[in-house]
């Protein structure tokens, strides 16, 4: 009788050995598996639209390795001119995550089927006031003046509309045109014109004229009016119906754009290469020159909505229509 208790208890002790080797290798498992291909858990192909403009510079790097044969991602990049053509391509469902200005995703979220989540914010303010004119040093100088820009219906024209009435003015001719390089051509005929043009495009007018200066910062001329928000240019949205068939495939992407995006800042003669094969400028030199004014980020989870829900509350008192007609609600801001 105590032989057979013996064996039995050693039986036991073998299964319980065995029970507990397969727990934690199931728990290794697990782990490798969330952790390999920056938490992807499946072979999902992402459609990644974006623009080129300052809203992209922080993702090339992740482009270049993604046509290198990374194999952590499968990504599909397009590149588009407007932030209007992303929101037409998300609403077709033909892509699934974009790089957009960031009233652009307020308004998305009414457009695309099941809407969409800022899953981080990639730019913050790049706009700049040029003009070889001397006594333009404020937005209050731009009263009676004719000033060109691009970004209509977008945040840049949202935002200088909002500094010229905080400063009062109220003639003010904007002229819109479609692409900055037709801004930096009537500085060509007329250095004494004023233009708002984003990063990097301000880097390449003031090297291609003369007697062209920085006016003022936009991001200077807000924070004088309104100390509860921050200029916000461009964010990263994901389709709601993508993020809950695929969330670790995002969760993954948002890894992979912050180092990027790190990448950017921190290595710039190697992004400035990139930012040129991707057509967004014409040379390195400028690029390198460029890239470090653009304040290209990354920043996601809680921070998302510290950092945008002020600016969207200032766009829809300007006008409800800049974000959409409503202000999203808390589930438009993905924290992961």
């Amino acid at each position: 009788m105590q032989l057979v208790s013996k064996k039995f208890k050693k039986t036991l002790s073998v299964v319980a050995l065995v029970l507990i080797l397969a727990m934690v290798l199931g728990t290794v498992a697990s782990a490798l598996t969330g952790c390999g291909a920056a938490g992807k858990t499946d072979n999902t192909k992402i459609r990644v639209a974006a623009l080129k403009g300052a809203t992209t510079i922080g993702i090339v790097n992740l482009i270049a390795d993604t046509e290198l044969g990374d194999p952590s991602l499968d990504l599909e990049f397009t590149m588009y001119t407007q932030g209007s053509d992303v929101m037409a391509a998300m609403v077709a469902g033909t892509v699934d995550i974009g790089l957009v200005p960031s009233n652009v995703a307020a308004v998305m979220n009414n457009k695309v089927e099941g809407g969409v989540s800022v899953i981080d914010i990639n730019t913050l303010g790049v706009l700049n006031c040029l003009s070889g004119d001397e006594a333009i040093k404020t937005v209050a100088d731009l009263s009676g003046k004719t000033v060109y820009m691009t970004g209509q219906g977008a945040t840049p024209e949202y935002t200088v509309r909002y500094l010229l009435q905080e400063n009062g003015v109220t003639d003010c001719d904007i002229q819109f045109k479609s692409e900055p390089t037709e801004i930096v051509s009537i500085f060509a005929a007329d250095p004494n014109a004023v233009a708002i043009l984003p990063q990097p495009f301000v880097t390449a007018a003031l090297a291609q004229t003369e007697g062209l200066k920085i006016a003022f910062s936009l991001d200077d001329e807000w924070a004088k009016v309104n100390t509860d928000s921050k200029i916000v240019t461009g964010v990263t949205v994901v389709s709601n119906k993508f993020l809950k068939e695929h969330k670790a495939a995002v969760d993954a992407f948002i890894g992979a754009h912050k180092e990027s995006a790190d990448k950017a800042v921190n290595d710039v003669e190697t992004t400035a290469k990139l930012v040129v094969s991707q057509g967004i400028m014409a040379k390195e030199p400028l690029a390198v020159k460029a890239i470090p004014n653009c304040n290209v980020v990354c920043i996601s989870g809680s921070q998302i909505k510290e950092n945008l829900a002020g600016y969207f509350k200032v766009l829809f008192e300007q006008d409800p229509k800049s974000v959409g007609g409503s202000l999203p609600g808390d589930d438009f801001y993905y924290e992961g």
